[in-house]
């Protein structure tokens, strides 16, 4: 009994603290992408990208609630990523999944619907939604769907890049839609969405530079290093450090990467070494593979 007692760590006030206040964030950005949703894109016919998108045409359709379609559809591909990619990304998926569908059907009872200008509509929607996702992704969470698809297709195909992957998805998501609702125009707004919701996120997370430079002092260069290129497909190099005050060596792993995928590899240094001193900068202009090309010059 006594070993059983001491294999089960006591959280601390930290860790409590921070469950808390992530659970607050992601009910808070979860409500605010569903009120956007509900408000703006089911009235308008407008499909959003990935899973919510499909839960949109399938509403349309059969009129049955968005909220536990997005759930039903994300369930399979949950299961799927607790067998090939892992629990833990697992269960704080399902979860940020689970109390945004349930807001999508409950507070659709009690939101306005907006069925006037459909440009306007789109409009809104994407800023509105994009606003709700940045609260869920500063809390290291996602909403589910395509992020999922593109794990499950990169355990497979490993040189396929994940961006592509959900690409790919949220295209098909707006053909879809286009061909569902019989407008061109859907599609259209769908698009304006997307770019307006991804603008939004990258704005506020970003900022507006060209890229980033992310400098990882850690003990477990090669594993960590490995798990940025899986993820990124971002190329990683290792430098060899001194500690001045401590004389301790060990490695720095110097990244360059686009503004929105500073988030995905903070994850994954959170995952694998909560130890690593991260140093992230501002860059003007990044040249050469996977960036801007030499050609202008």
């Amino acid at each position: 009994m006594n070993k059983i007692k001491a294999a089960i760590k006591k959280p601390s006030a930290r860790e409590v603290r921070d469950f808390l206040l992530d659970n607050i964030i992601w009910i808070i950005g979860g409500g605010i992408y569903a009120s956007a949703i509900d408000m703006f894109a089911v009235p308008n016919q407008i499909a959003l990208s990935g899973i919510s998108g499909v839960a949109i045409v399938i509403n349309f359709l059969t009129d049955f609630p968005v909220g536990v379609t997005n759930f039903l559809i994300n369930l399979p591909l949950m299961v799927l990523a607790w067998i090939f990619v892992g629990r833990k990304f697992v269960l704080k998926s399902l979860w940020v999944v689970t109390i945004i569908s349930f807001e999508l059907d409950y507070l659709a009872r009690f939101m306005p619907e907006y069925e006037g200008d459909r440009f306007l509509a789109a409009v809104f929607c994407g800023m509105i939604s994009g606003f709700g996702l940045v609260l869920i992704l500063v809390r290291g969470a996602t909403s589910g769907g395509t992020d999922i698809i593109g794990k499950l297709v990169r355990v497979k195909w490993p040189h396929i890049s994940m961006g592509k992957v959900i690409l790919a998805a949220d295209a098909f998501v707006v053909a879809l839609s286009a061909w569902v609702f019989r407008s061109y125009e859907s599609a259209m707004y769908a698009a304006v969405v997307i770019f307006i919701s991804t603008s939004v996120i990258d704005y506020i997370l970003y900022g507006m530079d060209n890229g980033k430079l992310m400098m990882v002092v850690t003990e477990k260069a090669d594993e960590l290093s490995k798990a940025i290129i899986d993820e990124s497909s971002r190329g990683v190099s290792i430098i060899p450090v001194t500690g001045a005050y401590t004389g301790e060596k060990k490695n720095m792993l110097l990244v360059a990467v686009r503004r929105n995928e500073v988030s995905k590899i903070n994850r994954v240094i959170k995952d694998i070494d909560t130890g690593a001193f991260t140093i992230i900068s501002e860059v003007g202009e990044i040249l050469g593979e996977g960036f801007k090309t030499r050609d202008n010059y």
